[in-house]
């Protein structure tokens, strides 16, 4: 175990002493987790660059993340039970989402409680910082990582970083959204070079050198120098594709992130002098959203859910919204929070079994190197429409000649929550992502999968602890005919009255990756050469354009709109024929017959489905018991999932 010791900063009451049901008050603790790895131990043998590191006395590699730790006040009220969350760009959201707290509660250093489903049942909630690059904040968590280093000094080379813009911002800060930047080395911008395409598959042209440095504004407005940002004249255009590639004079070792995710498992399980938990679970969930569902998918590409010891580190996994991709996690100068530019998160294999790709000519499954340890975690996967429009999800369970469904791994389920959004969603949501700052041409997707998402935790930790097997996966499949091309689909959408037409071409997709070098070296040329694009192929929607395949949402059985995981760039924002990543739609039925004519819209009208609220009420509720039926919804959500869904006919009533 390379977690060392657990250094206790602060030990409080959580949420004010709140005391949730049988289980009583809860208490968070934080600190910094100490961790110590051995570079030559086979076990750490996949991580890049690790023979680079500094090393102590004993040969071992330092280094440091933040930990936090929920638990029942009363270890004796606690179930046994451990998630293990990976924060999102440093952000804590496990709390959050499972608890369903209110859409305007901050992220903070403690979470706000919402409605108590995880401690009222018992579960203790860690979560480990992860990533080198998240700026050091409170309400934030993160890693120190040693820099790789030869001869004494920091290894440098070639890397590249990537600009999305949505405004016409003169100033870019050379990292992904705002977290901290790889600086270029002094002396290099002659030989670094920016290029521009119009979109994400598009052609790429050069921007002269005299039209770009790396410079910002000082506060008085002038130009000054600065190895950390890039000014363009002019300003970079909003739409638009942009990537520097430039020399680096230090590279993080980005790869221990995933080592303290796996050592921080053995250390909650073993009972020491640091260790605030009891330490008897019977099992441990590692959890993770978005950008951490996709370094799940990485950590066990490399086969790191086992341990030093060739113990098991998690009994289960829950790899939320990842799609079929991974990430930049162990690559040399990777920036974690990239998640757009065609590296190693890209590449084949996307699946969990074995599967030949005519593509690469290679066969190869995600999950080969668990299962050659015998270390293979019971694992849930969740996913939205949105990642199945972004081109790759469909590749985790479609051979990728888009001829075959792949058989699945006897320790895997996955699902797809129809018509959804990346995130959950809400009436009068700002179309504008927080995240990237772009902003959506239509209001974005309502439906609210947190009540799916619940019921796929708890069926998860029931086939950990109980044996009991999870309900059949649900995603379109080619055997049903419900997996189609976008153009498809586009076809359905391109006949509901104001909705501007959309063609397939500028939609992003998955190509072959050649980085110039092995994939496990960790070191590429830049940008890599892009070659053959896989099939991009989703969920067919019915009449009314709502998703067949995957788990329908009651408020999908029975609709009062149009929704999608997908939505087109607002003209203000450039490029309105791309789509948002993952902001969907939702586009309401007319409410009655004569609005309905009027516009000419071929949707039926709320007042052609339903006699009134009631009888709408009644119909979701249905729904809503079948789910229940299928084990894809919790009894106790059914209120929710009514109330939710009549909020969405309301708000569709009262449109004008």
């Amino acid at each position: 175990m390379t977690l060392t010791r657990f250094e206790i900063k602060s030990r409080a009451a959580y949420a004010r002493a709140k005391s949730f049901g049988r289980t009583g008050t809860y208490e968070q603790v934080d600190g910094t987790a100490h961790f110590a790895v051995d570079p030559s131990h086979p076990a750490n043998a996949t991580i890049i660059d690790l023979g680079f590191a500094p090393r102590n006395a004993q040969g071992l590699v330092e280094f440091t993340a933040d930990l936090s730790i929920v638990l029942p006040t009363d270890a004796s009220k606690a179930n046994g039970r451990a998630l293990v969350e990976l924060p999102n760009r440093g952000r804590r959201r496990i709390v959050a989402m499972m608890n369903r707290s209110p859409g305007d509660a901050p992220v903070g250093p403690q979470a706000h409680p919402g409605d108590g489903f995880l401690f009222e049942r018992g579960f203790t909630v860690a979560s480990i910082g992860w990533q080198w690059d998240v700026v050091p904040a409170k309400e934030l968590m993160g890693l120190d990582a040693p820099s790789a280093m030869r001869a004494g000094k920091p290894i440098g080379g070639e890397t590249m970083v990537e600009f999305r813009p949505n405004d016409r911002a003169a100033v870019k800060l050379l990292a992904d959204r705002i977290h901290r930047p790889l600086p270029a080395a002094a002396g290099s911008e002659a030989r670094a070079k920016l290029l521009v395409r119009d979109w994400e598959d598009g052609p790429d042209t050069m921007v002269p050198h005299g039209k770009w440095r790396f410079a910002k504004q000082a506060d008085s407005g002038v130009l000054v120098p600065s190895l950390e940002h890039i000014h363009l004249d002019g300003g970079f255009e909003p739409g638009r594709l942009y990537q520097l590639v430039y020399e680096t004079d230090r590279a993080p070792i980005a790869g221990l992130g995933l080592i303290a995710a796996r050592d921080v498992a053995p250390f909650l399980r073993t009972p020491s002098a640091t260790n605030p938990t009891a330490a008897n679970f019977k099992s441990l969930i590692l959890w993770g959203v978005s950008q951490t569902g996709r370094m799940q998918r990485h950590f066990l590409s490399l086969g790191l859910n086992a341990c030093e010891d060739g113990g098991i580190a998690y009994d289960g996994q829950h790899i939320h919204v990842a799609g079929a991709r991974r990430g930049a996690f162990n690559h040399r100068f990777a920036q974690p929070s990239n998640q757009t530019t065609p590296l190693w998160g890209h590449v084949f294999p996307y699946a969990d079994t074995p599967t030949s790709d005519p593509l690469t000519g290679k066969t190869a499954g995600l999950l080969d190197r668990q299962q050659a340890s015998g270390t293979v975690p019971k694992i849930i996967s969740t996913d939205s429409a949105a990642e199945y429009w972004r081109g790759d999800a469909t590749l985790a369970h479609v051979d990728t000649t888009a001829k075959t469904d792949l058989a699945e791994h006897p320790s895997t389920r996955r699902y797809l929550f129809a018509s959804a959004q990346h995130t959950p969603g809400a009436p009068g949501q700002s179309r504008t992502n927080p995240g990237t700052g772009t902003t959506a041409r239509y209001p974005l997707c309502v439906l609210d999968y947190l009540p799916l998402l619940r019921a796929a935790l708890i069926n998860l930790d029931r086939w950990i602890v109980e044996g009991v097997a999870p309900p059949p996966s649900k995603h379109p499949r080619l055997s049903d005919g419900t997996v189609v091309t976008r153009d498809t689909v586009l076809a359905t959408f391109n006949t509901i009255p104001g909705f501007a037409p959309l063609g397939g071409e500028r939609l992003p997709v998955v190509r072959t990756v050649e980085m110039g070098c092995d994939e496990s070296t960790g070191v590429a040329t830049y940008p890599a050469k892009e070659g053959a694009t896989y099939p991009a192929l989703v969920s067919a929607v019915d009449a009314d354009g709502n998703e067949r395949a995957g788990i329908r949402l009651p408020d999908v059985i029975v609709p009062v709109g149009t929704h999608a995981g997908w939505n087109p760039r607002d003209p203000s924002t450039g490029s309105p024929d791309q789509i948002v990543p993952m902001s969907g739609t939702t586009l309401w039925f007319a409410p009655d017959a004569e609005a309905r004519t009027r516009t000419g819209d071929p949707r039926a009208s709320l007042a052609e489905r339903y006699k009134d609220e009631h009888d709408y009420a009644t119909k979701v509720r249905a729904a809503a018991m079948q789910l229940v039926a299928d084990r894809y919804l919790l009894e106790e959500d059914v209120v929710n999932a009514v109330e939710s869904a009549v909020v969405r006919y309301r708000a569709a009533l009262a449109q004008k």
